[in-house]
């Protein structure tokens, strides 16, 4: 009887790995029992494989050329355009980015994991000596390898799970929807994030808020205060949920005492400053909170550092909560 699993590839080109990294964190269960748990046989991926190389190469030819079906394509990587591909080249001579874009167009389903496969990412920062680009962007802008607006012949677009890593959950429930045909079109953003992580911003949740309230900031990384006025933080604009699903059971970025980069951004690579400072005119950032007015923020910061209390103001500058909250005084309630 025939396996109905779908049957799922795994490229890596342009980039680190460190999505495969991150997902290999996935926990209870673990990854391998959470792909057959949702109905994916994982054919081939190039860290976890177990074929010689002439067996991998003859499995991707008959991927490439239809011999065999390929329901579910994964890349994970920038695809390296320049110099006609050269720049990453297949062991037969062949370019990677040619292999990637016939698979592609054999796939029913195409994710892009990771930022550099979605946008180019930090690959492509920079001058982009090599030509990196994401699958169907380059940038913010439609374009990449397959050329923009592409879609596969279920009638999907590429879905984009960006994050620099990205994390496991994201991965493993994009995954899950795409293996139950559970994601269409409108569960993605306009940039091809899914939305259930993509239409949250990392502001939610996050274990500073109070210090952003009263605009009491940190003055360097692994300080308690709010890292948006002083130390780049940027995630009141960058959309995802790391504060409301934690890493590895614990935080996020801001947990551990640094900013936000807005790393699911597609121009994230290239701020135009430096990650842990924050460009201002006239002492105000010159980012702001996503949907706020700038004239609402300059007067409800300046209100909010008129209240602040003393012990927010001093335990924002330290690395740990040092003054704690005062009790209610007797005959208060």
């Amino acid at each position: 009887m025939a396996s109905k699993n779908k049957r799922l590839l795994w490229l890596q080109s342009g980039g680190c790995g460190g999505c495969t990294l991150s997902l290999l964190n996935t926990e209870a269960p673990s990854l391998f029992t959470a792909l057959a748990d949702i109905g994916i046989e994982l054919i081939w991926h190039p860290s976890f494989a177990e074929q010689s190389l002439d067996e991998a190469m003859h499995l991707l030819q008959r991927l490439a050329d239809g011999s065999e079906p390929l329901d579910m394509l994964c890349l994970e990587g920038s695809v390296m355009t320049g110099a006609a591909g050269r720049f990453h080249l297949l062991p037969d001579g062949q370019s990677m980015s040619t292999l990637i874009e016939q698979l592609a167009r054999r796939a029913s389903q195409v994710i892009a994991v990771g930022t550099c496969a979605a946008y180019g990412g930090i690959s492509a920062a920079g001058d982009n000596l090599t030509g990196a680009v994401g699958l169907d962007y380059a940038g913010n802008h439609p374009g990449g390898l397959l050329g923009g607006h592409f879609h596969t012949a279920s009638g999907l677009p590429v879905v984009n799970i960006s994050g620099c890593p990205t994390h496991p959950g994201w991965v493993l429930e994009t995954l899950a929807l795409l293996a139950s045909d559970s994601l269409s079109a409108a569960d993605l953003d306009p940039l091809g994030r899914p939305r259930f992580y993509a239409d949250k911003l990392v502001h939610h949740g996050c274990d500073k808020n109070e210090f952003y309230e009263f605009k009491a900031s940190a003055t360097a990384p692994g300080q308690m205060g709010c890292l948006m006025e002083h130390v780049g933080c940027k995630g009141t604009q960058a959309h995802a949920d790391c504060n409301s699903r934690s890493w590895n059971g614990e935080g996020s970025c801001l947990t551990g005492g640094y900013p936000c980069i807005n790393c699911t951004a597609p121009d994230f690579a290239d701020p135009g400053h430096g990650f842990f400072s924050t460009p201002q005119v006239a002492g105000f950032p010159v980012g702001l909170p996503t949907d706020m007015p700038k004239a609402w923020f300059v007067a409800l910061s300046t209100l909010s550092k008129s209240a602040t209390p003393t012990r927010v103001r001093q335990n924002a500058v330290l690395d740990r909560l040092t003054v704690p909250p005062s009790l209610p005084k007797k005959g208060k309630a």
